[in-house]
């Protein structure tokens, strides 16, 4: 079977999909991703950038005949793109494409981790398998630890940022310990002195060498989890409930936001 996944959004919400993505891995599997996430499915035989597929012009205009094409090549399309646009449904249903629809967010309020949400819509494709929990997203880095704590102060939304000042603080009480490293993912803004590693799958084996790792709700902070680097992930606004990176040495902190 050959089968195509299109899973578009930031970072951390394609690490939380990894174990469902992985779960749909077929005899062939291709994955369409927005462009920084494509570096980390490394699982598939292929991934491509989605913005470099047409796909954006199905349901808006004339497909280019090669999108047509490509997805008439695959037995099975499983696609968290297009599940709120009435218009490009339309168009993949009258032109008979095997596509399945999966909405990309939780249901507010309904309690479940976004990896097992995930994971649960992967199963009712390829089959229950083993029940339970997921243990989590993982990505594999064949790196050293060293000892330095890696810092990361920002996120996709200012909202849910911890303020710099306080995580500058933490930084000083650490140093007194090891060595501190700010690091920047590669659509965050300047910071002095910080490492800024645009590729995603460079930057996990990076955190992978990290002895300790402090971050925001973030992509970032989901890339250090799943490398298996000890996180403190901290939460302002969001519900870590639903979205927290998974693992065993990952450790919550709640702020309060400002009002």
């Amino acid at each position: 079977m050959r089968r195509l996944v299109i899973r578009p959004g930031g970072i951390g919400d394609f690490v939380l999909s990894l174990p469902a993505l992985e779960r749909l891995k077929p005899d062939y599997l291709e994955v369409w991703a927005a462009s920084p996430n494509v570096p980390l499915a490394r699982f598939a035989d292929r991934a491509r950038p989605i913005g470099a597929t047409g796909l954006d012009l199905l349901g808006v205009t004339d497909p280019p005949q090669r999108l047509i094409d490509d997805l008439r090549g695959f037995d099975s399309v499983v696609s968290w793109y297009g599940a709120n646009r009435a218009e490009f449904r339309e168009s993949v249903r009258a032109l008979g494409l095997p596509f399945v629809f999966f909405p990309a967010l939780p249901p507010e309020g309904a309690g479940v981790h976004a990896t097992d949400f995930y994971l649960e819509q992967a199963r009712a494709i390829a089959g229950a398998g083993e029940g339970g929990p997921s243990a989590g997203p993982h990505i594999d880095c064949d790196v050293r630890r060293e000892n330095f704590a890696a810092i990361h102060p920002f996120s996709g939304s200012a909202k849910k940022n911890w303020p710099l000042a306080k995580f500058q603080a933490l930084a000083r009480k650490l140093e007194r310990i090891m060595p501190v490293r700010w690091c920047a993912g590669p659509e965050d803004p300047p910071l002095q002195s910080c490492v800024r590693i645009d590729d995603l799958y460079e930057l996990a084996c990076w955190l992978g060498s990290a002895r300790l790792y402090i971050g925001n709700d973030s992509g970032v902070t989901h890339l250090a989890a799943a490398v298996g680097t000890p996180v403190l992930a901290l939460f302002g606004p969001t519900d870590p409930a639903v979205w927290a990176p998974r693992g065993a040495n990952v450790r919550v902190g709640r702020w309060k936001p400002e009002v």
